[in-house]
């Protein structure tokens, strides 16, 4: 072998070499990203169940002693609300320790300023349960959303049918006129439409 050709197959031989080792982790970078995306969201309405517990797990990082004080359907253009399921909810969480509030919201898709799956505001001073407004524990929210909307179309059927297009608007939230939280259902406005209380605990129409 002479120079000549020698030099030239330790030439191809080296390019071999860096071409097998530039190539080798691709499998694995792509393996890699796969595994970094999220996992995928739901594109259709969630119940309040499954929108509250997705906003109740950071919530739990900002506040071990965090507790529920409302939850309230929202739209979003495009999808539809049906059956108790909304395609946006917004919780808020006290503190009781810090004297502190913070607003979480869920959605399934992006809008505005919300974007798709959990959005987190900056913490506000909370002075404390009023008669309007008391902080629940989570064990009492047991009836979820659907369950809540079945029990009230019951009451409102007749009302609704005669005022086709007024979808309703859910609330959770504790008042001192009842033990324990409530879901108020309002179909239309409250001063022309039919709203009903359901006992968040039960599922039963409170009267």
């Amino acid at each position: 072998m002479n120079y000549r050709y020698k030099r030239s197959a330790i030439f191809f031989a080296a390019v071999l070499i860096l071409t097998s080792c530039s190539e080798a982790p691709k499998p694995a970078a792509a393996e890699s990203k796969k595994e970094a995306e999220p996992p995928p969201q739901p594109s259709g309405p969630v119940s309040a169940k499954t929108a509250f517990y997705e906003m109740y797990k950071p919530a739990r990082t900002w506040a071990t002693d965090l507790l529920p004080l409302t939850l309230v359907s929202n739209e979003i253009p495009g999808i539809k609300n049906e059956g108790g399921k909304a395609a946006m909810w917004t919780a808020v969480f006290v503190s009781p320790s810090r004297r502190e509030a913070r607003t979480f919201t869920y959605a399934v898709a992006s809008h505005g300023t919300t974007l798709r799956g959990v959005t987190v505001a900056g913490a506000q001073s909370w002075s404390g349960a009023t008669a309007k407004s008391r902080p629940f524990q989570i064990t009492q929210f047991v009836a979820d959303s659907d369950v809540a909307y079945n029990a009230a179309f019951k009451k409102a059927e007749a009302w609704v049918k005669k005022h086709p297009g007024k979808e309703p608007a859910f609330y959770l939230g504790s008042i001192q006129r009842f033990p324990g939280p409530m879901w108020y259902i309002l179909w239309g406005t409250p001063k022309s439409g039919y709203a009903a209380y359901i006992d968040a605990t039960t599922g039963t129409v409170s009267k």
